[in-house]
């Protein structure tokens, strides 16, 4: 099935519009991902498709959408070194600094399918030690994919998806699921993160600031505006002194938002600024 130009456009800006998401140079992506879901559902073609998404109530089209056109490609411990940053430099500081009310606001702004926060809250707990159960340190994930989420949620991962971790996480985070070569996270670990549908591009919720957030390996899928818009939202919503975690192949413009570089992907707000 052909998508035309004009089919293409429909989609690609819908996509920007609603989620930010610039597409409108990968025609060849959207159809190809596209295609089956239109021929097995009995589409007469894009348009038709399109029509019933606009008028389906219960919006199950629309994450079919989402879910076929986002890339979720990660892996536990990507990034190795942000990792190694947030235990040595981050934790020490925030643990002197909120000793006395003993919560952390941690944001996994592009969770996809759960290894990230999962990484975070181990390193949080690994950090903690036996004083972690005074602490709130719940990560909270966000991703606009239903389907990455449900599989985060599930906690369910290949024994290779689990090699990159140290082997004593593994043994005290992990469980093998009986008759499998995979293995499902601990309860105690998935009580860690709190997993959530959030469209980057909607007014931001949160009551509290945030401590920490990682916004890792999305901001490549947006145009300049939509990122500089993104960025100042999130800089809104973090704590003075709260660090910023983004993609080793991105960049910000501080012209937007006043982030103090770190490293090329590890920014920081400055104390004493609201």
């Amino acid at each position: 099935m052909m998508m035309s130009q004009e089919e293409f456009l429909r989609v690609s800006i819908f996509l920007k519009n609603k989620y930010g998401i610039d597409m409108t140079k990968k025609k060849e992506i959207v159809s190809g991902r596209l295609d089956n879901f239109i021929r097995n559902h009995d589409f007469e073609n894009y348009h038709d498709f399109m029509n019933s998404l606009e008028v389906d109530d219960t919006g199950e089209l629309e994450k079919e959408l989402v879910n076929l056109l986002t890339t979720n490609h990660t892996y536990f411990m990507r990034e190795p070194e942000h990792f190694e940053f947030l235990r040595k430099e981050v934790l020490p500081y925030l643990k002197k600094k909120e000793q006395g009310r003993k919560d952390l606001c941690i944001w996994c702004a592009a969770s996809s399918t759960g290894e990230e926060p999962y990484t975070v809250a181990m390193v949080l707990m690994d950090f903690l030690g036996l004083e972690h159960e005074k602490w709130d340190t719940k990560v909270l994930a966000t991703d606009i994919s239903t389907n990455v989420l449900q599989q985060a949620v599930s906690g369910v991962y290949g024994a290779e998806q689990i090699s990159s971790l140290p082997g004593v996480w593994k043994r005290r985070f992990f469980r093998q699921v009986s008759g499998e070569d995979s293995y499902m996270a601990t309860q105690e670990l998935k009580d860690q993160v709190i997993f959530r549908k959030f469209n980057l591009m909607d007014r931001f919720p949160f009551k509290r600031k945030m401590h920490v957030v990682f916004l890792r390996n999305v901001m490549i899928y947006f145009d300049e505006k939509t990122k500089n818009e993104l960025i100042r939202k999130v800089y809104d919503v973090m704590e003075p002194g709260g660090y910023l975690f983004i993609g080793q192949t991105e960049t910000i413009n501080r012209e937007y938002a006043p982030f103090q570089m770190i490293r090329p992907s590890i920014f920081r707000k400055e104390e004493g600024i609201r």
